[in-house]
């Protein structure tokens, strides 16, 4: 896909890296130069130094071309303002914006911007580790047999393997991995993509035959 990541600060620079690593054509628009520097060394893609929401920037940066974009600047009226004209003016398929006032975020997922806001996704999953087990854990009945579904940390030694590597691995433990879950909160099957590779912040999602 071709992608284009607004904004280059901690959480730019890692989805951008991670985007790119992952085989995606990434463009990164920043109007510090320096935010760049915060870019791994498995970004390939390409760089713009540029007020965020000027239009002769973002068409440099091949907004007309590309396939989704995210404004996660630190500035949510910069981000708002990438946003919108990234969906009236360019028509980019999906646009995502971070927006760090939640009340903000109500009002603008109202006018068909798919918002982000990492305040109440902080607040979502520290009241969720709170309120649940350190091992998350559940049985599920089957017949005559019981299945243990949990999360549990990788060890050190499985972070750079691909998933399909770790089934295998696991399987030989009598245990079938079914994806991971990911620091974000969302979901990989291994099925789904099954070279996707073991990051630090993944939990395993693991099915065990109980009895």
């Amino acid at each position: 896909m071709n992608l284009l990541v607004v904004g280059c600060g901690k959480v730019g620079s890692r989805l951008a890296t991670e985007l790119s690593a992952e085989g995606h054509d990434v463009s990164v628009v920043d109007s510090d130069e320096k935010a760049f520097l915060q870019l791994g060394e498995e970004f390939t893609g390409m760089t713009f130094v540029g007020i965020e929401f000027d239009q002769d920037v973002l068409k440099r940066a091949g907004i007309s071309a590309c396939d989704a974009l995210a404004a996660i600047g630190p500035d949510d009226n910069k981000n708002i303002m990438v946003s919108q004209i990234a969906k009236r003016i360019f028509n980019v398929p999906k646009v995502i914006t971070r927006i760090y006032d939640p009340e903000r975020e109500d009002v603008f997922s109202h006018l068909n911007l798919h918002t982000v806001c990492p305040t109440n996704l902080t607040v979502e999953a520290v009241k969720a580790d709170l309120l649940r087990s350190e091992k998350e854990h559940q049985n599920l009945h089957f017949g005559m047999s019981t299945l243990s579904v949990h999360t549990e940390d990788p060890d050190v030694i499985y972070l750079g393997q691909t998933l399909e590597e770790l089934a295998a691995l696991l399987a030989t433990k009598q245990s079938l991995l079914m994806g991971v879950l990911h620091a974000a909160g969302d979901v990989t099957l291994t099925v789904e993509d099954p070279n996707r590779v073991l990051l630090e912040d993944d939990k395993l999602i693991i099915t065990r035959k109980v009895d």
